[in-house]
């Protein structure tokens, strides 16, 4: 049986979730996702880990969407909420989705390719009938959940993890984190990266807690949450506490005094998803007197590696593998490195992904002996404590909590009249952690405002170059690779 529902039973006269202005116990979250359980299986016993894809807003209707995949047994595919028409059908032609749920607001986007290709449709809307039925038994080894992510080729990969998975990436934050019924969550991160998924909402329902969702960033509106006393943890990315950081740097002293007031009683901040600025660290530790945790995991593992909850957190350090993750840095032949050296992160444990949807090739090339995950970031341990210092490849950029592959960004840019060439870099920022942007060889007149509303009819607005730098040609070494180092100087 499923662990996460099994403990919303013991539960279910507390509140789980607040979104639009409702609150809802973990009895209604149960009712309301088997019943949607039954709309998912349409007289059918068992989905049998058929794929859905969903587009809903965060909040209640997300988790009950999600809960209800899974206790029909299929595989849940969430799909981005803010993402242009062709990044949505890469996704839906690679996972091979059979059925889409799709929140009114949403439906305009889907509902002609989703005929076009045959695909089911289930728009959530209030008149969707109660259907109670049996429920299958869903295996912790049976496939949960699809995560897209980009790697180091152009395309992106879907991350397929198992209901053990998932379990096992919950149970490490739980206990390291102390998660208890008394904790009270506000969600501000996207609901198709791992972040969002499980650090904030799955630890919360796992704990019998309550997690609150808000309809969009405003730094005002968390800064009016925090001051009504009920949220006691928070979790984000760099650039949402720079945004914060900016919104105190210019309110009034005495607005400034109360917002810090209003922090006093949280127990846990965290920080992650990109590297962690010690210039923020310190002024967020100063404007509110929390020392952030920071952690770090990708989409493939969850978390690995935490500074502790309750002992020393260290500035510009990852921390301590987590409980049940074992990790390995090891060189280029895959040994290990002596104490003091970096390597490259391995890691082993029930957190670690079953596959990449479709790409036996790329599954196998990622593991080592053993099933050691290669995850491409390199560190190094000093004094105990994990530093990450960067990853092997130059093609990655980590901007705004988003890992972005640069080929994909440069492939959607040679397909422009104007543009001969280009090579897109990251380069850092305090801001954004990195800064995404591109430097262009042309073939005639560019404007780069047009280009950036050109590119966004085609992928991400978070994927676009923040700046372009045209140049007579790129750098390159001896045999005519770019050199992107080198295109990164020039910034």
């Amino acid at each position: 049986m499923l662990r996460i529902v099994d403990k919303a039973r013991l539960v279910t006269d507390r509140t789980a979730i607040v979104s639009g202005n409702r609150s809802f116990s973990y009895a209604d979250l149960l009712q309301a996702s088997g019943q949607f359980a039954g709309v998912l299986l349409d007289q059918e016993i068992d989905l049998r880990e058929a794929h859905v894809a969903f587009m809903v807003e965060p909040g209640f209707e997300y988790v009950k969407v999600q809960w209800g995949i899974w206790r029909a047994g299929g595989v849940a595919v969430p799909l981005c909420i803010t993402h242009p028409l062709p990044s949505l059908t890469y996704v839906l032609d690679d996972a091979d989705i059979t059925a889409i749920v799709v929140s009114p607001r949403f439906e305009s986007i889907l509902l002609e390719y989703a005929a076009l290709n045959g695909m089911r449709v289930v728009l959530l809307n209030d008149d969707q009938p109660a259907v109670e039925v049996a429920l299958p038994l869903v295996d912790a080894e049976r496939r949960a959940m699809i995560l897209y992510t980009s790697g180091t080729t152009n395309k992106p990969k879907g991350v397929v993890t198992t209901h053990r998975n998932i379990e096992a990436q919950i149970e490490a934050l739980v206990n390291s984190w102390e998660w208890n019924q008394q904790d009270h969550i506000l969600c501000v991160l996207p609901l198709h990266h791992v972040h969002g998924i499980i650090n904030v909402v799955s630890c919360a329902l796992w704990s019998g807690a309550l997690c609150e969702f808000i309809p969009a960033f405003s730094a005002d509106y968390i800064f009016r949450l925090f001051a009504q006393g009920r949220i006691n943890l928070f979790m984000a990315v760099p650039t949402i506490y720079f945004k914060l950081i900016e919104f105190w740097e210019k309110a009034s002293a005495e607005e400034q005094e109360s917002m810090k007031e209003s922090m006093k009683d949280f127990r846990l901040m965290v920080c992650g998803s990109a590297a962690l600025p010690v210039s923020i660290m310190e002024k967020w530790q100063k404007l509110s007197g929390h020392l952030l945790l920071e952690r770090y995991g990708m989409t493939e593992i969850g978390m690995a590696i935490s500074n502790p909850y309750r002992g020393e957190r260290k500035a510009g350090y990852v921390g301590l593998p987590l409980p049940g993750v074992d990790i390995r840095l090891v060189n280029e032949q895959y040994v290990d490195v002596p104490a003091g050296e970096s390597g490259e992160i391995l890691v082993k444990g029930d957190n670690v992904f079953l596959e990449y949807w479709r790409r036996p090739e790329a599954t196998a090339e990622s593991f080592r002996e053993g099933r050691w995950f290669k995850t491409g970031d390199v560190a190094v341990v000093e004094a105990g404590y994990y530093r990450i210092m960067g990853r092997n490849s130059v093609d990655m950029i980590k901007s705004g909590g988003y890992k972005i592959s640069a080929l994909e960004i440069e492939e959607e840019l040679r397909k422009y009249n104007a543009i001969e060439d280009c090579a897109v870099v990251g380069i850092e920022n305090e801001e954004w952690g990195e800064l995404i942007v591109a430097a262009i060889v042309t073939k005639g007149e560019v404007n780069t405002e047009k280009l950036n509303g050109w590119l966004k009819e085609r992928m991400a607005s978070y994927k676009l170059p923040r700046r372009y730098l045209i140049l007579p040609e790129l750098p390159r070494n001896a045999i005519g690779k770019v050199t992107k180092n080198e295109v990164k100087k020039l910034f």
